[in-house]
């Protein structure tokens, strides 16, 4: 299903001015979705707006979002497989895709992506950009950066080291879009390695080789993540007047701790060492045991000088938010346009007053938002400043100004 109607369709050369969204910067004008999930076909239609998807739960709202969230590097915000986003009842063999028209700094394109099966019934995820397939998902994130927040990530502070790496790498990738490749490469080297001394089949030069790749893309990741982690904390004061609590955020990682006091090179060299000397541990634990692989992001609520994990879970929601405005501000002035904020319902656990003022720092970030939520009276404060759309049964209705 798409829209409901061709003549409730939103006109785009109708919309008032004080909802044309982000100017100069990055923003999407329409997402096509085909065999996604619920929906058959949809197109939604915005003209670079901030838009609020609302409507019951089971609907397709965060559907949506996920679809969005594919056009960047990565799996997506649910880390869905390949097949597992193919709409239910549709042939193992067909295809679903995403698309969008885009503006960005360097003009219009399009961006897309797409299942593919091959003749031998494997699966890939494919990409195109302007029509033209592109080998690396990475090239996504060239042309755009993209944040989210999502009801499974409240539990973030609480939950495993993992969870908070994919975090940090995904605020990574907005700023270095290589970053994504990088950590792919690695964890492939990673698992070769992890193979090979499993099985027993420690041939010194094979295994030499894949250790010399991991510590070079080892170094690139540490100092990628810490360069990230420390430009949020010069941030910090920039949140002085927000609504959102600032966050002291540090790298717990002993790759990073190679960095200290010695070039870069200097500090791949030990990295291959410590993986030398660590091949019987890794053997016998069936795991590399040393690397970037294993860090955390440690997160303290600032004014309180509290772990995030011992604060309420109203206080780590905030703190959440709070992360992701700062990451989005910091992207903004490295590359010149914020990043897209994918919001999930967002606003579940904030009050009228919290509300308000994460809609204006949005705004005074210059980014353009996708928001999701059952009720539209939570973004009473977004009328005449965003696009409403009410999705039902995977049906798109967009709505008139209220």
């Amino acid at each position: 299903m798409g829209y409901a109607d061709p003549a409730n369709r939103v006109d785009d050369t109708a919309l008032p001015l004080s909802m044309t969204g982000p100017s100069g910067g990055l923003s999407v004008d329409d997402v096509t979705v085909t065999n996604f999930r619920c929906y058959d076909f949809a197109r939604l239609k915005v003209a670079g707006q901030t838009t609020v998807l609302f409507g019951s739960n089971g609907a397709g709202k965060t559907n949506m979002l996920e679809a969005i969230s594919l056009l960047s590097p990565g799996r997506g915000l649910r880390r869905a497989r390949i097949g597992d986003v193919l709409r239910k009842d549709t042939a193992e063999t067909e295809t679903w895709g995403v698309s969008a028209d885009i503006r960005t700094t360097g003009g219009a394109m399009k961006i897309g992506t797409a299942r593919e099966v091959t003749g031998d019934g494997r699966e890939r995820r494919v990409v195109a950009i302007d029509g033209e397939p592109v080998k690396a998902q990475a090239d996504l994130g060239r042309h755009l950066g993209m944040l989210w927040l999502t009801p499974q990530m409240d539990r973030l502070f609480i939950e495993g080291a993992g969870e908070r790496r994919r975090f940090l790498d995904r605020m990574v990738f907005g700023a270095d879009p290589e970053h994504a490749s990088r950590v792919n490469a690695y964890e492939n080297a990673m698992r070769q390695r992890n193979r090979l001394l499993r099985e027993g089949r420690v041939d010194p030069a094979w295994v030499a080789a894949i250790e010399e790749t991991m510590a070079g893309l080892g170094i690139a990741i540490a100092a990628a993540r810490q360069d990230i982690v420390t430009r949020l904390a010069n941030l910090a004061a920039d949140q002085e007047g927000s609504a959102f609590p600032a966050a002291v955020l540090s790298y717990d990682c002993e790759t990073a701790v190679l960095l200290q006091d010695r070039p870069a090179l200097d500090a791949e060299l030990a990295l291959k060492a410590k993986l030398f000397s660590n091949r019987s541990l890794d053997a016998a634990a069936g795991v590399t045991t040393f690397g970037p692989h294993r860090a955390d992001l440690a997160v303290r609520f600032a004014a309180k000088d509290m772990p995030a994990a011992d604060c309420s879970t109203g206080e780590q929601k905030a703190l959440l938010i709070g992360i992701v405005l700062a990451n989005a501000r910091m992207q903004a002035r490295i590359r010149g346009f914020a990043p897209l904020l994918l919001l999930d319902e967002v606003c579940a656990h904030l009050d009228e007053g919290r509300r308000a003022a994460l809609f204006d720092e949005i705004d005074e970030i210059g980014a353009q938002a996708f928001l999701t939520g059952t009720d539209r009276v939570q973004f009473s404060a977004l009328e005449r400043r965003a696009c409403f759309v009410r999705i039902e049964d995977a049906t798109l209705y967009p709505q008139p100004d209220s």
